[in-house]
């Protein structure tokens, strides 16, 4: 029996984050260069667009490439963006088939512009789509996010657009990279790790956290439902107490 038949359609987490951990370590194990691996975690890409469109999951982050990747060796850094190019012109028409949307976060000036100008026409062409929305946090990490964020507002209240007592959780979220997108409720992440690798830190501040020793190359869609089993779970009472909850739901 598969996860999916014990998943409840109504409890459904609006936006899943996912962490792709786990392609070198998969190549590794093969025998073969790191390269390998990535190329081979498209397919787990493909698998996760597909299975959270089918239970309807409205937003998917996928963290494909942080700001601190930038420091890893030049040849795997050009393959990587190479291979993503080649992900982009790819996967646009099936993409666009299955009614997905895609939006971009990350620092844009640290991408070559090749890669900017593929990923903007793939956007484009997708921006008419109404289905499941996938995120792609490309050279991205939250203390770049934080940072630009705290930036842009001290700007605008040196303007005198905004006062400093006007500061509030809700006004942060509008100068965050994922203004309009509701928080992740639930986080998964592959390859055995359990730590959050500077992804959403401001977002994931309610998320359930779920942890898998699949690395991402092997992570397919039966795994993806299994998480979404393992999230509804759980309680989650955002500082409430199990009785104040259950009096809630009564009403």
């Amino acid at each position: 029996m598969s996860c999916i038949d014990n998943i409840n359609i109504k409890r459904v987490p609006r936006h899943v984050a996912i962490i792709m951990d786990g392609n070198g370590r998969w190549a590794k194990q093969r025998g073969t260069n790191r390269i390998f691996g990535h190329e081979h975690g498209v397919e787990a890409v493909r698998n996760s667009i597909k299975a959270a469109a089918h239970i309807g999951v409205e937003y998917l982050t996928l963290y494909a490439f942080s700001t601190e990747n930038w420091s890893r060796p030049k040849y795997e850094v050009d393959a990587l963006m190479r291979l993503l190019v080649n992900v982009v012109k790819n996967e646009t028409d099936e993409l666009k088939a299955n009614n997905v949307q895609l939006k971009i976060i990350g620092d844009r000036q640290s991408l070559p512009k090749k890669v900017c100008r593929e990923v903007d026409k793939m956007v484009e062409k997708l921006s008419a789509n109404t289905g499941l929305t996938v995120l792609i946090a490309l050279s991205y990490s939250s203390h770049w996010e934080i940072i630009n964020a705290v930036k842009s507002i001290a700007y605008d209240v040196k303007k005198g657009k905004i006062e400093p007592e006007d500061i509030s959780r809700e006004l942060f979220d509008s100068y965050l990279a994922t203004a309009e997108i509701p928080n992740p409720e639930l986080m998964i992440r592959t390859s055995g790790e359990t730590r959050l690798s500077n992804f959403l830190l401001w977002q994931l501040a309610y998320a359930e956290l779920y942890f898998t020793q699949k690395l991402w190359p092997d992570f397919c869609e039966e795994d993806f439902y299994q998480a979404i089993c393992n999230y509804q779970s759980r309680e989650r009472r955002f500082g409430k107490t199990s009785e104040q909850l259950e009096k809630t739901n009564l009403k």
